[in-house]
């Protein structure tokens, strides 16, 4: 059985990564949060770093890593770094390439003796994270860009992802229902990937962020593709605003849907103020998700490798009451 097979019959939950902006901070002195490339910028100017990220979150037990492509496309790459096309759509593929490299250095290390190797995912963010305008928060480009724009947008990051030699895709931070259909269709032409399936969501408990109900989308998200999608849920998202969504998803479902959480760290972000710097702790949050089923969690915005040490003890103490 390959590792991914053996991750999913395990009945245990899955830790997975937290922020990859926030972390590398600690190993890059110039900014990026105004940057149209974000992190991904770092693919290119600053490899290194990218594989000490990955390295950090190994170290606090995450059993999956997801590659620092989330705002990496070969429109972003051309348009800002003037690079060509085949330039582009390597540094993608490099992604994936970077973060094997960090299980094998912390392999040889003895970091990971007794433990599972780490699986990489690929991550997938939306169209509106190339766009740079706040629009992956709200999905108001799904309204007026086409399918084809859109097919043709991520159909190159999946294809250097899967090249790079991911072992699944994460897909992510998706604001709309139409985006993420999609997305699920467009990995049917990759039928040996499997992926779990994320959504940007408002606070109201019902709606994501595009404000498309949230349990219709899930369900019809998985129904469309169930052999390939390992989990659907949320990330990007306040703690507090988390139960609410999840709590719909499997009620009166013969067959559960496998939920996945990475939220925020529970700061709330203002665009002309920045962070607030009031955290609302994870940890509390943690059981609670469990018990609604949700198999694989981990961090977004704002969670270090510190916090995913914490989330981790959270689960393993979840786990001696329930396991």
């Amino acid at each position: 059985m390959d590792p991914l097979s053996n991750l999913l019959a395990d009945h245990r939950t899955v830790i997975i990564d937290g922020s990859f902006g926030f972390q590398l901070k600690h190993y890059m002195n110039e900014g990026f949060d105004e940057d149209p490339l974000w992190s991904a910028k770092a693919l290119y100017s600053n490899p290194d770093a990218v594989i000490e990220v990955h390295m950090d979150y190994i170290k606090a037990g995450a059993a999956i890593i997801e590659t620092n492509s989330y705002q990496a496309s070969e429109k972003g790459f051309m348009k800002y770094l003037n690079l060509s096309k085949e330039d582009s759509f390597n540094i993608i593929k490099k992604s994936a390439e970077l973060a094997k490299i960090a299980i094998k250095k912390c392999k040889e290390e003895g970091i990971l003796e007794g433990r599972n190797i780490p699986l990489v995912a690929g991550s997938i963010g939306p169209y509106g994270a190339y766009l740079h305008d706040g629009s992956e928060y709200n999905g108001k480009y799904t309204d007026h860009i086409g399918i084809e724009e859109l097919r043709e947008y991520h159909k190159s990051r999946m294809s250097a992802l899967i090249e790079g030699g991911v072992d699944l895709l994460a897909i992510e931070t998706i604001p709309s229902k139409k985006e993420a259909e999609l997305l699920v269709d467009m990995i049917k032409d990759y039928p040996e990937i499997k992926a779990w399936l994320s959504f940007s969501c408002k606070s109201d408990g019902i709606s994501t962020a595009h404000g498309d109900n949230f349990v219709e989308a899930v369900r019809s998200c998985y129904e469309q593709n169930p052999d390939q999608l390992i989990a659907v849920g949320v990330n990007c998202i306040q703690p507090s605003a988390v139960e609410p969504l999840l709590s719909k998803v499997n009620v009166d479902q013969e067959k559960k849907i496998p939920l996945i959480v990475y939220a925020n760290s529970g700061e709330k972000y203002d665009e002309f103020f920045g962070w607030d710097n009031r955290a609302d702790a994870l940890e509390p949050y943690i059981p609670v998700w469990l018990d609604l089923g949700v198999k694989y969690v981990g961090g977004c915005c704002r969670v270090c490798a510190d916090y995913i040490v914490k989330i981790k003890e959270e689960v393993e103490k979840w786990e001696k009451k329930h396991l």
